[in-house]
């Protein structure tokens, strides 16, 4: 469709834009061909074209808000915890931003003491209320500064049943009514009560913040850090101290404990400084570092640098296409055909670094395959020149291939079930 301010679109309409339109998380490319991502109204600026969400947008926590979340992993230093309700808003159970549905609990910002890894002060399951530090580019939030944040519910690790406010041990503040548990929480005044908290509760000097730890219980301390490989159950009966199975400590993690991921070294194409993602670089796609993605994304980016970039972009994109050359899917071959043949009639009009025959199971040829042009832009003009070109007496059909590789017309890529290439 011919775009036009305001079109209401939905996922997969096609969009008549430039090749070099520098595009919002709305729009995508498809096929060599710019398509709507999700259902909304079309919005062309001087400086990106995206689509509109017809719908509310997602819940992101703001700095400053507080929410309610279950503890869902324990890192080493981390316990990360799943958003399940943020405090204040008139709309509370609106969907939450994918990309917002959990925070980070540091192991810092969960008392006023020091403590060794999270699973000291929370356990899996816990609810807890904590106020969100930091938004962007994940949510990270605190139970310090406010005796209503903390724990609000716990559960016996051993039995299940809901753990009890006890002072009758130093430095174990909840215990079990059924068997034998006892243990230490990072307690809300709002424990046992939910996050409406009654008049002159105040159970804070429990969590006995800015004191050391008792000898006894400094020994129960995780100082070896957290065990997200275990249940709470299996935590508690295998005991504080015991050896880590030989597959978690072979997996490689970060100083979270959370699986590393390997980042790769690129440039940001908007302020051209030195950056690093955890993704293989596209060229010809924006690669943008954290402070550039936030200036895109509150709108201070502009108009010459954005002008800029596309130019950036535009240049990175043809040194890559003269890179890897123009893939054209050639249809009509005779099952004869040979690489030298195909070669004998194409290479007149420009020359190829590679010729693939598709050949099926049994190593038959299906009838078409692909050919690779050195030079893009004299493999254009060959697809124009060879018209009419014959082989073996069948006329040949000449398309640039997708970036999936079939042809335009739907075709697929020759790797369908049973499909084998002759490789020359």
């Amino acid at each position: 469709m011919s775009p036009s301010d305001g079109s209401f679109v939905t996922p997969g309409t096609s969009l008549s834009l430039d090749d070099d339109a520098v595009t919002g998380s709305g729009i995508g490319r498809h096929q060599n061909q710019w398509v709507a991502l999700r259902s909304g109204t079309l919005s062309l600026g001087d400086e990106l074209v995206d689509v509109i969400s017809s719908v509310s947008t997602p819940m992101i926590p703001q700095e400053g808000e507080v929410i309610i979340g279950r503890v869902s992993r324990l890192h080493s230093k981390t316990a990360e915890i799943e958003i399940l309700h943020i405090e204040g808003r008139e709309n509370p159970n609106r969907t939450q931003d994918a990309l917002h549905r959990t925070a980070d609990i540091f192991v810092s910002e969960i008392v006023d003491r020091f403590m060794p890894s999270p699973g000291d002060g929370m356990r899996s399951r816990d609810i807890v209320r904590a106020k969100v530090i930091k938004s962007e580019p994940m949510v990270k939030a605190s139970c310090k500064g406010d005796p209503a944040l903390g724990v609000l519910h716990a559960i016996c690790p051993v039995c299940g049943i809901l753990l009890e406010v006890s002072d009758k041990t130093p430095d174990q503040n909840v215990t079990c009514g059924r068997c034998d548990y006892s243990g230490y929480r990072a307690l809300s005044n709002g424990y046992g009560y939910g996050h409406i908290i009654p008049d002159g509760i105040d159970i804070s000097p429990l969590n006995r913040g800015g004191e050391r730890w008792t000898e006894e219980m400094d020994g129960r301390l995780g100082h070896d850090g957290a065990r997200p490989y275990l249940s709470p159950m299996a935590d508690y009966r295998r005991g504080e101290n015991h050896k880590m199975p030989d597959s978690q400590i072979r997996r490689p993690t970060g100083r979270d404990g959370r699986p590393r991921r390997e980042m790769h070294a690129t440039t940001c194409t908007l302020c051209g400084t030195a950056t690093k993602v955890p993704f293989e670089p596209t060229p010809g796609k924006p690669i943008r570092c954290r402070d550039c993605m936030d200036k895109i994304k509150s709108g201070e980016a502009t108009k010459e640098e954005l002008a800029k970039e596309r130019e950036l972009i535009n240049k990175m994109k043809h040194e890559a296409e003269k890179a890897a050359g123009l893939k054209v899917f050639v249809g009509g071959l005779p099952h004869s055909a040979t690489e030298e043949e195909i070669r004998e009639v194409v290479e007149p009009h420009g020359s190829l670094k590679k010729v693939d025959i598709v050949t099926d199971r049994e190593g038959s040829p299906k009838g078409f395959g692909f050919i690779v042009f050195d030079d893009p832009e004299q493999g254009r003009a060959a697809i124009k020149a060879m018209k009419d070109i014959k082989l073996g007496g069948r006329r040949l059909r000449f398309e640039e291939a997708n970036s999936g590789g079939g042809g335009r017309g739907g075709r697929g890529n020759g790797k369908g079930r049973g499909d084998r290439r002759r490789r020359n």
